[in-house]
């Protein structure tokens, strides 16, 4: 991407992990065609979803979290074309309005589907959630993607879901063993 934000937010990427901190990424919805050649270019590692990783002393689940919206059997159909590594390809040849102009119709497509949707079948399913941590062997899952911040309690551990960013932003705080959900301003 040419745009001129896109190339501010790859030179502090850059410069962020030049200046010596670890940069993961975990794609999420909007940056799923991200890939080894964008994370080379800015000294960044690419994370799988199901990546754990110690928290706060703890072993801990990271998800983007859309693989945990099971009743959403729509959105995953999407989701399972749009991985696919042939439509990828094949997306990526276009040229970037084209591109552009794709993402804008995909977009507009899943604000018309989420628009007619119960708010139950866009969450996570509980059940879900708890054989994502019993197949990882933790007691602890952060995820993004229904971004509907908040701690919960589940049988097989604790959920920690983060918030969107608009006009506020979210972030998950460590310190020491103590973890708190933080939004600030934009």
């Amino acid at each position: 991407d040419d745009a001129p934000l896109a190339q501010r937010i790859r030179d502090a990427l850059a410069a962020y992990s030049a200046a010596g901190t670890a940069l993961y990424i975990l794609r999420g919805n909007r940056d799923f065609l991200l890939g080894e050649q964008f994370a080379s270019d800015i000294g960044a590692t690419l994370l799988d979803d199901y990546t754990t990783i110690d928290i706060a002393g703890e072993p801990t689940l990271l998800m983007h979290g859309d693989l945990l919206c099971t009743d959403d059997t729509d959105y995953l159909q999407f989701r399972a074309m749009v991985h696919d590594p042939n439509w990828q390809a094949a997306a990526l040849s276009k040229p970037l309005d084209e591109r552009r102009q794709l993402a804008r119709q995909l977009r507009a497509m899943s604000a018309d589907a989420a628009s007619n949707k119960p708010e139950d079948i866009m969450d996570v399913n509980a059940d879900a959630v708890d054989k994502a941590l019993a197949d990882a062997g933790v007691q602890r899952l952060i995820h993004g993607h229904t971004h509907r911040p908040a701690r919960h309690n589940m049988a097989a551990g604790e959920c920690i879901v983060l918030g969107d960013w608009g006009k506020t932003g979210w972030y998950l705080r460590a310190e020491g063993s103590t973890l708190s959900l933080e939004k600030f301003a934009l």
